[in-house]
């Protein structure tokens, strides 16, 4: 499993890495909070935003990293 960082764009247009996936991002994605912390995705609880490509970053993570049943 390989560290997966969001991107967070500033108000000047530039983009940085992030702490972790906001809530709402999580969400969108359909992963709870004990997913996310079973398959190392860290969670920023202070960010309220959600950013569409994060969210697309997490469903393919998450596909990727599905157990097969």
């Amino acid at each position: 499993m390989y560290d997966i960082k969001p991107t967070i764009k500033r108000p000047n247009g530039k983009t940085k890495a992030g702490r972790g996936f906001s809530p709402d991002e999580l969400a969108q994605a359909g992963i709870t909070y004990a997913q996310a912390n079973q398959l190392g995705i860290p969670v920023d609880f202070r960010r309220k935003s959600a950013h569409e490509n994060n969210i697309e970053v997490l469903k393919a993570h998450v596909a990727a990293n599905k157990p097969e049943a």
